[in-house]
């Protein structure tokens, strides 16, 4: 990808190595594209004909013929325009903060979940102080149920209804804290959920 003399209209010469350099940087791209969910995909400004290019690149599962789609992949996005690839770049940092945010915020509801179960009434004065619409109630006797569930060795639907109520607690508490009234409902992006599928059991 070159520059264009605006008088002449003929391009600017480029040394090989940049070639190489931006070949390499449109090859990474092509990586992390590829690597996305078909959700993820419809978030990015990304040509019609490229996501065609991409969403078949991700069915391929030999290594070899992956690696060869993925530099036919990249051939095809160097002939987007500059501004095109630099949209997806930023769209894609823009997600990737997202993320960050949304992995810090399933942390942190886990981290309180944990403290419940371990801790008892002692987090869950703490957890009342930062969060006041908390029903300490349905939270005690939740928890009752959850260690008694592991106990019993039983489904842990208990343990996971404690990380959806936190949920509702922390999220919105965060996003108003954040001054961003248009966060998504559930604060977190396709990909990242809870971890209710994980029941804490050894």
């Amino acid at each position: 990808m070159r520059g264009r003399d605006e008088d002449t209209g003929e391009f600017f010469s480029e040394s090989r190595s940049q070639n190489r350099r931006e070949a390499l940087e449109v090859l990474a791209l092509g990586e992390k594209l590829v690597d996305l969910t078909a959700a993820q995909l419809a978030r990015l400004p990304i040509p019609e004909d490229l996501l065609g290019h991409i969403e078949y690149s991700k069915r391929i599962t030999s290594h070899g013929a992956r690696k060869r789609q993925l530099a036919f992949l990249a051939k095809q996005m160097r002939r987007e325009d500059d501004a095109t690839l630099d949209a997806i770049r930023d769209a894609l940092e823009a997600n990737s903060e997202t993320s960050k945010r949304a992995v810090a915020l399933m942390h942190r509801i886990e981290h309180w979940r944990e403290r419940l179960l371990a801790e008892g009434d002692a987090a869950l004065v703490e957890l009342l102080d930062e969060y006041p619409g908390a029903d300490r109630q349905q939270l005690r006797t939740l928890v009752r149920n959850a260690l008694a569930e592991k106990a019993k060795n039983k489904p842990p639907r208990a343990f996971r209804e404690i990380y959806q109520v936190l949920r509702e607690l922390v999220i919105p508490a965060q996003s108003a804290a954040a001054g961003d009234p248009d966060e998504e409902a559930d604060g977190l992006p396709d990909g990242i959920d809870d971890a209710n599928e994980d029941d804490g059991r050894d």
